[in-house]
């Protein structure tokens, strides 16, 4: 039974469809949201989900169906026209401009003027007031570029309020947050809807439907398959099956680890971050073969310096890496990936794909010149390693020529996944593998990677994610501001104890 606040009704949509060329995005889809409720969308990567919101938000218009907004049908245009409506949108990757403040950014294109010159002192008084007022504190004279991640999808959702937003769209709003901004975020999105507010978020996270949202609407393959008016009701392995069509494995399976010799060592790493600043201090670790070690932390204490060292992208300030005892330090990223390394990067986007590549050309990025005969690409050769990257690591669609950009998240995770597994590295770096992916995605990715390890590869994870390394690793380091502060067998990890050690408390126990 829905709750009686839930019976005012603010959006209904109707038999929304929407194609792109033949592929049927959305299926006449229905979906109502009444006023003062969070409504999740559920689905797997590529599932629609974004496109349905885009449609409500102006960015696309729909083929079929319409749309009821506070009780009257509407044709919204564009954003400008969702935005003078209340509708605001919070997208996953953010719009924001680096070098301006956070005032600027909020007020970019409706800026106060005084005397028809902009008056800045008024923007950043409206910021700093509309920030206290709903709990998003956030300094209205900073620099994005120097804000937290959290921090700027404060100002993102800020920037829709001051629009006048009364239903804000999230798509996938904790996607690259920390376990402590996911939390932050969920008060912060029960205030704003005790003040008035409605929200829907866009998310593939069993966890956080559950504990955030009043009614879920769970999307599969573009067609909407239930609406759920009481998500607690329901257990995260139910969700998950809604999500995908069949039951899903949410425990990592694994029989114990048999390491041997040491493939990776790491002897004393320092560096400098991108400011100049020292990001990692004395950093020692190894990694035997047939192991999964995870190293812990909250984002920004040195685990994307570590990688970048490792991978030849950063400038070691001391200290040594070595593989099999062959030095790495000093090599270019293409001599230390021929020397046996494999790179799962954080950020697929900006070094793990070219999104305008086709699927084959992606396969065989760092062997092009494995891929050449006479300095020409053997086409054939490339179709065959993307064949069999599709077939083993099941992309979708199964098309080698299908551009990297029109793929899902998880599905291009699968082809950098695919790439890195086929070359055969001893040693392979998985750094937040599973970032941004559906449950059907990571429970694919968390076997591959177990896999690699029962074949005797040696394997670097590194998560945001306290679930993730607590699953898959058998060792685990903790980093905090720089250092490794504590290592443990998998098997005494607890959430707690990482917990206090990624906050650099009890360091020595």
């Amino acid at each position: 039974m829905v709750p009686p606040f839930l019976s005012n009704m603010l959006l209904k949509l109707t038999g929304i469809t929407k194609r792109f060329g033949s592929l049927v995005a959305n299926d006449s889809i229905d979906l109502e949201v009444s006023k003062g409720e969070i409504h999740a969308l559920l689905g797997e990567n590529g599932a629609g989900k974004s496109t349905l919101m885009n449609l409500l938000y102006g960015l696309y218009t729909p083929d079929e169906g319409t749309m009821e907004w506070k009780g009257e049908q509407v044709n919204i245009r564009d954003p400008r026209h969702a935005i003078s409506l209340g509708i605001g949108m919070v997208h996953q990757h953010f719009m924001l401009v680096p070098v301006f403040t956070v005032a600027e950014n909020i007020v970019l294109g409706t800026e106060p003027t005084a005397g028809g010159a902009i008056d800045m002192k008024r923007a950043i008084a409206d910021v700093r007031k509309l920030s206290e007022q709903y709990g998003l504190a956030v300094d209205p004279e900073a620099k994005v570029e120097s804000i937290s991640v959290g921090q700027q999808q404060r100002v993102e959702i800020l920037k829709a309020l001051y629009r006048g937003a009364e239903l804000l769209i999230l798509d996938e709003p904790t996607a690259v947050l920390t376990p402590q901004e996911v939390l932050e975020l969920g008060e912060i999105m029960k205030s704003l809807v005790a003040q008035g507010k409605t929200i829907i978020i866009i998310t593939h996270k069993l966890k956080e439907v559950r504990h955030l949202a009043d009614r879920v609407s769970v999307i599969r393959r573009g067609r909407k398959v239930a609406t759920v008016d009481d998500p607690r009701a329901k257990s995260e392995r139910e969700l998950a099956a809604l999500m995908v069509g069949r039951d899903v494995t949410l425990k990592v399976e694994k029989g114990a680890a048999n390491p041997s010799e040491v493939v990776l060592q790491v002897e004393g790493l320092s560096a400098k971050n991108h400011r100049g600043v020292e990001a990692l201090k004395s950093v020692s670790l190894s990694v035997r073969k047939g192991e999964i070690v995870g190293i812990a932390g909250v984002d920004g204490n040195g685990q994307t310096e570590l990688i970048e060292c490792m991978t030849g992208l950063r400038r070691v300030a001391g200290g040594k890496v070595r593989l099999h005892g062959k030095e790495l330090t000093g090599l270019t990223p293409g001599a230390i990936r021929d020397s046996g390394l494999g790179h799962i990067p954080e950020d697929r986007h900006a070094r793990g794909m070219v999104l305008d590549f086709t699927v084959a050309e992606n396969s065989i990025l760092g062997e092009q010149r494995q891929f050449s005969r006479f300095g020409f690409l053997d086409f054939g050769r490339m179709k065959q390693r993307a064949a069999d990257a599709i077939k083993h690591f099941d992309v979708r669609p199964p098309e080698p020529e299908y551009l990297g950009r029109k793929l899902s998240g998880g599905n291009q995770q699968k082809v950098i996944i695919g790439r890195e597994v086929l070359r055969g590295p001893d040693f392979l770096i998985a750094a937040q593998p599973t970032r941004g992916l559906d449950v059907g995605a990571i429970e694919f990715i968390h076997k591959r990677l177990v896999a690699e390890r029962d074949a005797g590869k040696a394997v670097l994870l590194v998560s945001l994610e306290l679930d993730e390394v607590m699953a898959l690793a058998d060792r685990i380091l903790v980093m905090y501001k720089g250092e490794v502060v504590a290592e443990m067998p998998a098997s005494e990890a607890t959430e707690e104890k990482l917990g206090l050690l990624m906050a650099g408390g009890a360091v020595n126990a």
